[in-house]
């Protein structure tokens, strides 16, 4: 299984500046908090200073006082600023991470199903749930942080400048240390945490299959063996971790050199500087605070930095997704609609994987209204000409055409309101009965809703639950009771798939093994109320219960990736080839 991509620098680019530009007054204001706070800081230091000057000047309590209380003055605005300015920046981050959000879920939801299905359900998963919460970590706290600390380093530069310029020359030592060692630390660490995520992405996938899979790996005895194969998937994390912590770890050595060096630098210079009669006690004083006061900021900023690229790396993952979606939609063609709704095949041929071809050369052709039945062994390709019709694969061969237009040139909207493709697996939400039937967009009227559902043979069922239409459902594999929700078997789900297809009313209806899960009769009565609904529609219904046959218009026999024989129930019988082999296994197997 594949991964998704991760979006270039372009693609997180424009993400940064269009998210600026959207929340361009927001940013404003907690920046401008930010500044503020650390302006109102950079006085206390100068406050210090001058009261070092005025007592080897020689003083007054009185003015000691004053000077004193002004100093706390000053610390409980800086701590009030501060306070604001941080809610401000982790509100921001809220606002942006739910845009980013809204963007990934509306972006998985529009992406082709052949993409999803053929892309590691765990990636997916992980970026959903881990990589969000990592980006939260970078935008609610990291960047506020960053913020805070950058303004502060930068503002007490210049404070530095400005109170004592020679012993402020000092500073210039950090800029080659810190150049070297960012250069060297940023991308080793960014491939590091790429491999993180990554190799995170593929231990969820694993420990939820093993979790989904436990009672059969119960019974089967093989839960020591999937033991074994997700301690080493988990493996892969801890050399990797290693490699983290000392990557931070020389980092960390490099930083701490970066501060003291100034710091030296500083007090030598100003101590000469001192002693020349170029500056006073006082400013010197000052600028020694200032730097000292660096340290804090620098640590943060240091601190907060793998946060941010941490968020960095989960930003790329989570906008990768929507990556794959506008790459998909940029080599669309313009989506014309169908003239009827008849479908197609010539010369269809496709392969999951380069070289293994499953279908060979298919032509059919199934008049709009039609109902034709595709049957034989298992693994002829079926349910992949039922795919190949539903457009979530795209032929490697041939064409697929519906109302006289390729499926391909349709986009996913058009083919999503022309073509329904019901297959034996269904999904149950865990919302109310009539939220899982309001999806469609024809779902929101009690009356259609409750027609609906009597169709696809749920009334009485509908009758025992205790809401009606508002009960809480959720998807399970017996009907009982879970945390005050109805548990919807995996027969039933089926049913409810149903009444969805009766509420979406689109014209070409794909059923693959739609029925396969209720007993017989319950199918046969199923397909017998469900008859009028799909009257009049295109029909492709891919069996292995050949009952469903007997009222086809048509009968597709399917070996081997071709159609070997094609017609009427009662014709395909009297040929006494594979389709009257297989109904005659089948018979014999009903009774």
């Amino acid at each position: 299984m594949r991964r998704f991509p991760l979006a270039d620098a372009a693609r997180v680019r424009r993400w940064i500046i269009d998210t600026a530009l959207a929340n361009k007054a927001a940013f404003a204001v907690t920046l401008g908090c930010f500044a503020a706070s650390t302006v109102v800081g950079l006085i206390a230091p100068r406050l210090l200073g001058h009261l070092l000057d005025v007592v080897v000047a020689g003083t007054t309590v009185e003015t000691i006082d004053g000077l004193a209380l002004a100093f706390l003055a000053v610390l409980i605005v800086q701590a009030v600023l501060l306070r604001y300015a941080r809610l401000r920046g982790i509100m921001l981050g809220e606002k942006l991470l739910a845009s980013a959000r809204r963007g990934f879920v509306a972006a998985t939801l529009r992406l082709p199903l052949a993409t999803v299905e053929s892309t590691s359900s765990g990636d997916l998963m992980s970026r959903a749930t881990s990589d969000v919460d990592k980006l939260d970590e970078g935008l609610s706290k990291a960047v506020p942080e960053i913020l805070v600390a950058t303004v502060t380093v930068v503002f007490t530069a210049v404070a530095m400048l400005l109170t004592a310029p020679l012993p402020a020359l000092g500073m210039l030592i950090a800029v080659p240390v810190f150049v070297v060692a960012v250069r060297w630390y940023r991308p080793r660490m960014r491939t590091a945490i790429d491999v993180e995520l990554a190799s995170a992405a593929d231990a969820q996938a694993a420990i939820a299959e093993t979790v989904d899979g436990g009672r059969v790996l119960d019974q089967l005895g093989r839960a020591p063996r999937r033991i074994t194969v997700n301690a080493l998937v988990l493996g892969v994390l801890r050399p990797n971790g290693r490699n983290q912590a000392r990557l931070i770890g020389a980092f960390d050595a490099g930083a701490e050199l970066a501060y003291v060096l100034p710091l030296l630098a500083i007090l030598f210079i100003g101590w000469w500087s001192y002693q020349s009669g170029l500056v006073g006690i006082g400013a010197l004083a000052a600028v020694v605070l200032y730097a000292q006061a660096l340290s804090d900021p620098l640590y943060e900023l240091l601190k907060w930095v793998d946060e941010l690229m941490t968020g960095s790396a989960a930003l790329r993952r989570i906008l990768g997704v929507e990556q794959l979606r506008a790459d998909h939609e940029d080599t669309a063609r313009p989506n014309p609609r169908p003239e009827g709704h008849e479908v197609r095949l010539q010369g269809v041929r496709f392969g999951y994987r380069e070289g293994h071809e499953v279908v060979h050369g298919v032509d059919l052709e199934i008049a709009e209204g039609e109902r034709v039945v595709l049957v034989g062994p298992s693994g002829a390709g079926k349910s992949t000409l039922g795919a190949l019709i539903a457009g979530v694969y795209e032929p490697t061969g041939g064409s697929v055409r519906i109302g006289g237009v390729p499926v391909t040139e349709l986009g996913l909207e058009r083919i999503r309101e022309q073509v329904v493709l019901l297959t034996q697996e269904q999904h149950v939400f865990s919302a109310s009965l009539r939220e899982n039937l309001a999806m469609t967009e024809s779902g929101s009227a009690d009356e259609p809703m409750l027609a609906a559902l009597r169709t696809a043979g749920l009334g009485d069922w509908l009758g025992e639950l205790p809401a009606g239409l508002d009960t809480m459902i959720s998807g399970g594999v017996t009907d009982t009771d879970v945390d005050g929700a109805v548990t919807v078997g995996a027969a039933r789900a089926q049913q409810l798939a149903m009444a969805r297809l009766v509420l979406a009313d689109p014209r070409i209806v794909v059923l693959d093994e739609a029925t396969s899960l209720l007993d017989a009769d319950s199918a046969r009565e199923l397909d017998r109320s469900m008859a009028a609904t799909l009257a009049g529609r295109t029909v492709i219904v891919i069996a292995h219960r050949l009952g469903a046959a007997r009222s086809a218009d048509r009968v597709a026999v399917v070996e081997g990736g071709r159609i070997t024989e094609l017609g009427p129930h009662t014709e395909l019988l009297g040929q006494e080839g594979a389709y009257a082999r297989l109904f005659q296994r089948w018979s014999a197997g009903a009774r």
